[in-house]
């Protein structure tokens, strides 16, 4: 469960600060990175389910959009934006 005293706009530039140039590339991959780097992160304070749901809330809320689309192969190794103004 996230906490609501978590600020997803801090927590977004700091995986943007910790990413490096041209990363995340593709939807799984891309999702599975940020996933870790969350992990690393905040040091284990939450689990790994936590931090896929974290991931999925930050898609979810604009602060991290793919801008490919993962159901067509020639896309799916796109980039993601990220934007801790979202």
């Amino acid at each position: 469960m996230i906490s609501d005293d978590l600020d997803l706009r801090k927590l977004t530039a700091d995986l943007k600060a910790r990413l490096g140039p041209g990363e995340p590339v593709g939807y799984l991959r891309g999702k599975s990175l940020m996933r870790d780097m969350l992990l690393d992160m905040r040091e284990n304070r939450f689990s790994e389910l936590e931090a896929e749901e974290l991931v999925d809330t930050l898609e979810s809320r604009g602060f991290v959009r793919f801008l490919g689309d993962p159901a067509e192969r020639s896309v799916a190794d796109a980039p993601w934006d990220i934007s801790p103004h979202a």
